[in-house]
């Protein structure tokens, strides 16, 4: 079981953004700038490309919704879109807030920020999620 399963059965406590029976949307824990965002199916499959169809396209539409919420609460000119998938073998998309191109390199330091600045980012994130 992957530390993303075990946020999906609420043994992990997460920053969630939003979530519906097949998805869910947290704050990564160790993000490269404020808002940075999982997307994850909750079944728990190790590549996303090996995602039936269906489940791959709902998502992309469950990430875009998220990902134009993310847009409407956080300060940046898009928002950019990587799937890398080597640390946790568990599909998942990383929509991060970009103002520069360069704040999409994994390589970059992360930002540290307190369990209050999560929890309002996420809260304010999972507000617009609603309005979309």
């Amino acid at each position: 079981m992957t530390v993303f399963s075990k946020i999906v059965a609420g043994e992990i406590p997460c920053y969630k953004v939003a979530e519906d029976e097949n998805f869910l949307a947290f704050l990564d824990i160790n993000p490269l700038v404020e808002g940075h965002t999982l997307v994850i199916p909750k079944k728990e499959v190790d590549y996303i490309f090996d995602l039936d169809t269906d489940t791959y396209s709902e998502l992309m539409a469950f990430a875009r919704k998220v990902a134009k919420a993310i847009k409407a609460t956080i300060d940046c000119k898009r928002v950019g879109v990587a799937v890398l998938g080597m640390e946790v073998p568990h599909a998942h998309i990383h929509l991060v807030p970009l103002r520069k191109e360069s704040d999409l390199n994994f390589s970059n330091p992360k930002i540290e920020l307190t369990k209050d600045e999560m929890n309002e980012i996420a809260d304010k994130i999972s507000s617009k999620v609603v309005d979309l």
